[in-house]
């Protein structure tokens, strides 16, 4: 239940992230005191922007979970990775084929990816797997009091 409460949180801090990111670069909006509007612009900007990501990179982000727990991936790597290939295939869905390799702004949506996955991987991705307890609780021997008495034979 806890890791359920994790991963929820995760993905909203992540998108939150992701967000914020796009907006402060869009916008460049420095210190709340020199230029309060443009802040505050960058900020409801940035929230609503977080809320197209979540839509749009709900569904892969799902199954990198999914994946992610069931298999145990605690990697930061793997987080940071499969969040910017989910940003980096959002981006570039529906482009049209231009002569360039990438569309422009890609760099941009891969960094935003790569922040939401961090902020994912410190939330809930280093202990993806957590509820499924030691991998060799089967196979864990206890010894008992009687067998650390002196003097007993073992057999």
């Amino acid at each position: 239940m806890l890791q359920l409460l994790r991963i929820a949180f995760g993905f909203i801090f992540a998108v939150l992230a992701c967000g914020l990111f796009l907006a402060w670069g869009f916008f460049r909006a420095g210190h709340p005191e020199a230029d309060p509007i443009a802040f505050a612009t960058m900020v409801g900007s940035g929230l609503v922007g977080a809320s197209v990501v979540g839509a749009t990179a709900l569904a892969p982000a799902a199954v990198a979970i999914v994946l992610a727990e069931a298999a145990r991936l605690r990697s930061f790597l793997f987080h940071v990775g499969a969040a910017g290939v989910i940003a980096f295939a959002v981006w570039t869905l529906g482009a049209e084929a231009a002569d360039s390799a990438f569309r422009p702004g890609s760099a941009v949506a891969l960094a935003a990816g790569f922040i939401g996955g961090g902020i994912y991987w410190l939330i809930a991705g280093r202990t993806s797997g957590c509820w499924h307890g030691t991998k060799a609780a089967g196979q864990v021997m206890h010894k008992s009091a009687q067998d650390d008495q002196p003097g007993r034979d073992h057999l």
